[in-house]
């Protein structure tokens, strides 16, 4: 199709990320190019993506299953149910016609989290960005996490509960978080670092979201003490929360965090 039929069949449908499908068409997102630009850099940048595997939990349009596939990833899988099942965000038939206007390799898996097996198979680099507040029951998510993940995961979330020095998570059994009745939990840094070590992650990595601050966390895991592989090395400004400190350093007000 040309270019302005294209940009109307775009237009027609709702999309969560702002995405350029040719240089004539881009995708009217609710988030920005600019900022989904201060996300990669921030999720992506210091992974070396060249021919590996990766797993995108909670695809809906697929903009971080593209950007994987740009940068080189071999085998890539978007994997979603709800946006993709939603009447109103319509988010397969916009991750289909993202993919096909772009012309990129993308395996689509439509599945829940929650119901994966352990021969779903591993991953080298797992994202699960924008996913844990949407679970009702987390607990059980983050040993399957560990199973899929090779070498990395990548978990972005929103945080909550910033000036408890103990791991915890607030719950918003309603519409108190942005009005969405499937947002269910806000955790802190601390709660989301002993979820990842309990479940089997030797090393955990922190940032700030890039633009919103520690409203918003970025944590890279790694199933090996050390990075290499897909990660070969963590930047100097994250901050590696088994180390002596880290967990108190994140603490908004004060206090101790629990060692």
């Amino acid at each position: 199709m040309d270019d302005a039929t294209l940009q109307a069949a775009a237009d027609r449908l709702t999309w969560f990320h702002s995405m350029e499908l040719r240089p004539a068409v881009v995708t009217k997102g609710m988030k920005s190019r600019d900022l989904l630009a201060s996300e990669v850099e921030a999720v992506l940048g210091p992974l070396d993506l060249g021919g590996r595997s990766l797993l995108d939990i909670g695809a809906w349009n697929g903009f971080w299953s593209f950007e994987a596939k740009r940068r080189g990833a071999g085998r890539v899988v978007a994997m979603d149910h709800y946006t993709w099942r939603h009447p109103d965000y319509r988010g397969r038939e916009a991750f289909d016609l993202a993919r096909a206007a772009l012309g990129l390799e993308i395996e689509a898996v439509e599945a829940d989290v929650t119901v994966l097996g352990p021969d779903f198979g591993r991953f080298d680099a797992v994202l699960f960005l924008g996913v844990l507040y949407h679970l009702e029951d987390p607990l059980p998510v983050f040993r399957t996490l560990r199973a899929l993940t090779g070498q990395v995961l990548v978990l972005e979330t929103h945080q909550d509960m910033l000036d408890c020095p103990r791991p915890a998570m607030a719950h918003y059994p309603g519409k108190e978080l942005a009005g969405d009745e499937t947002n269910w939990w806000g955790p802190n840094p601390a709660l989301v670092y002993r979820l990842l070590a309990r479940a089997g992650f030797a090393r955990v990595y922190y940032q700030d979201h890039p633009v919103y601050g520690r409203a918003r966390g970025v944590f890279h895991a790694l199933p090996e003490a050390t990075p290499g592989g897909v990660l070969p090395e963590a930047p100097a400004h994250w901050l590696d929360l088994g180390a002596p400190g880290a967990l108190a350093s994140l603490v908004v007000g004060g206090g101790r965090a629990t060692a």
